[in-house]
C-alpha cells in the first residue's frame, strides 16, 4: 500500500511507470514536469473487459480522496454498475445544470437579444445584470427561481435613491419588464416553463411617468431663444443648442447624428430611430441648413455631426445639459427632451395637424397607418418645420406671435 510520504516524494523519471495501492488503485508517474505528472488510476473489469477509470491529479486529489473514489467506484461495480458511465452522466447533469443558471441564460439571452441594440440600452441592461441580478441569483438553475427571489432583488434596487433623493421605481419597475424578456427567451429554448415576471406585475410601487419640463409661454420662449443666440460655448455646442429646438428629435438623436445621413440636396436628416425601431425623416428648415454648413468645416471630416475629438466620439448629453443651466435654464424649467413637447403642445395649440406632428415626434404607429403617414405626411411636415423654424425666429426677434401657419 502506498503512503502519503511515498506518494509526495517519489521521483519522475525519463519514462511512465506505476505505483500500485490496492483494490485497482494505482498512481501513474509520468515524465513530465510539475504536478500533473502524478495521476490517479482505478483498473477494474466491467463486461468481462478491462478498464481504467481517472480519479485526478496529485496533489489536488491526495491520497485519502483517491481511495474514498476508488471505494465509491467498487460499491458501483457491486450493484452491477460501470463507474465510468455513472461518471460520465454525472458530468453531463452539471454541465446541463451550468447552462441552464441564471447567469447562463442572462448572458445568453443578453449577447443575442440586448447587445445588437443600441450602446446605451445594452450597457445599462448588462449593470443591471452584473450588478443587481448575477450576484444574487447567478449560480441558481433558472427554472428554480421564484417570483420572490427576483422580487427582493427588484426591491433591493427600488430602494435606491436618485441624485434627488428619490427611489427609483422607474429602473426597479423597467428591470422586472426586462426580466419578462429574459423568462421568456428561457421558455422558448426549454430552460423554464414559466415567467415568474409577470407573476410580479403590481407588486413593485408603480412609476409614475411626468413628462420632461417645457416650456409653452411665447414670450419665456423668445427670451430662451435669445439667451440659446448669445451663448458663447464652443461652435459644437453652440450649434447643437441652436438646431435642438427646430428638429423635434430626440436629444440622443441629435447628438449621435451622422453627416452620412443628412442629404443637404433634399434638405433632409434620414436615420433610424433606435427608440422605436423605425426609418425616420427629419425635414430641414432653411436655418437649420444654415446651421449644418456651418458646421462642416469643423466636424465634416469626421463621422458625426456634433462631433468631438476629430469627430470619432459625439457630443456627450451632459455638455448640452450644462449649457442650458449656465445660461439659468435647469431642467425644473426646461430639459433638452422638453424642446419636443414644447413643439407638440404648441403646434397643436396654434392648428397644427395632429397627425404630421405625431409622426415627426417619430411615434410609432403600426401596420398600414405607419406606412401611409410615412409616405403622406412628408410634405405637410417639409412645411410644418419650415413654419415652426420661422415662428421661434419670430420670437427670438420679440414679435408676439400668436398664429402659425403649417399645413
Amino acid at each position: 500500500m502506498l503512503t502519503d510520504t511515498s506518494v509526495k516524494n517519489v521521483k519522475q523519471s525519463d519514462k511512465p511507470f506505476k505505483l500500485y495501492d490496492e483494490g485497482g488503485l494505482f498512481l501513474l508517474v509520468t515524465p513530465t514536469s510539475g504536478k500533473g505528472g502524478k495521476r490517479w488510476r482505478f483498473k477494474y473489469r466491467f463486461d468481462g473487459k478491462e478498464k481504467l477509470l481517472a480519479f485526478g491529479t496529485y496533489p489536488d486529489v491526495s491520497l485519502k480522496d483517491a481511495r474514498n473514489q476508488r471505494d465509491a467506484a467498487r460499491k458501483l461495480l457491486a450493484i452491477g454498475k460501470d463507474p465510468s458511465e455513472e461518471k460520465k452522466a454525472t458530468e453531463a447533469a452539471i454541465q446541463v445544470l451550468n447552462e441552464n443558471t441564471f447567469e447562463a441564460v442572462a448572458r445568453e439571452w443578453f449577447d443575442l437579444k440586448i447587445k445588437p441594440l443600441s450602446a446605451s440600452h445594452s450597457n445599462r441592461a448588462l449593470a443591471y445584470l452584473n450588478n443587481d441580478l448575477i450576484p444574487y441569483l447567478g449560480r441558481l438553475p433558472i427554472a428554480e427561481i421564484k417570483a420572490p427571489d427576483l422580487l427582493e432583488c427588484l426591491r433591493r434596487i427600488a430602494a435606491r435613491k436618485n441624485k434627488q433623493g428619490k427611489p427609483v421605481t422607474e429602473t426597479a419597475n423597467r428591470v422586472r419588464e426586462q426580466m419578462g424578456q429574459l423568462w421568456r427567451y428561457a421558455i422558448a429554448t426549454g430552460k423554464a416553463e414559466r415567467d415568474i415576471a409577470a407573476d410580479l406585475r403590481g407588486a413593485l410601487e408603480p412609476h409614475v411617468q411626468k413628462n420632461y419640463s417645457h416650456i409653452t409661454d411665447p414670450l419665456l420662449l423668445g427670451q430662451l431663444m435669445r439667451d440659446i443666440e448669445g451663448y458663447g460655448g464652443a461652435p459644437v455646442t453652440v450649434a447643437a443648442l441652436r438646431m435642438l429646438p427646430l428638429v423635434f428629435t430626440r436629444p440622443m438623436e441629435l447628438r449621435t447624428a451622422k453627416w452620412a445621413d443628412i442629404d443637404f440636396d433634399a434638405k433632409q436628416w434620414r436615420y433610424f430611430s433606435s427608440k422605436t425601431k423605425i426609418d425616420h425623416i427629419v425635414p430641414l428648415a432653411t436655418q437649420v441648413v444654415d446651421l449644418l454648413r456651418g458646421l462642416l468645416p469643423l466636424t465634416g471630416s469626421g463621422e458625426y455631426v456634433f462631433g468631438v475629438r476629430d469627430g470619432k466620439r459625439p457630443l456627450s448629453e451632459i455638455t448640452i445639459n450644462q449649457a442650458l443651466k449656465s445660461l439659468g435654464y435647469g431642467n425644473d424649467i426646461i430639459h433638452p427632451h422638453g424642446f419636443r413637447h414644447t413643439a407638440a403642445t404648441m403646434l397643436a395649440e396654434m392648428g397644427g395637424d395632429e397627425n404630421a406632428i405625431d409622426r415627426q415626434l417619430s411615434h410609432l404607429a403600426q401596420g398600414v397607418k405607419g406606412v401611409y403617414q410615412k409616405a403622406k405626411y412628408i410634405k405637410d411636415r417639409t412645411l410644418m418645420m419650415q413654419a415652426w423654424a420661422d415662428y421661434l425666429e419670430q420670437l427670438k426677434l420679440g414679435a408676439k406671435v400668436i398664429h402659425i401657419g403649417c399645413a
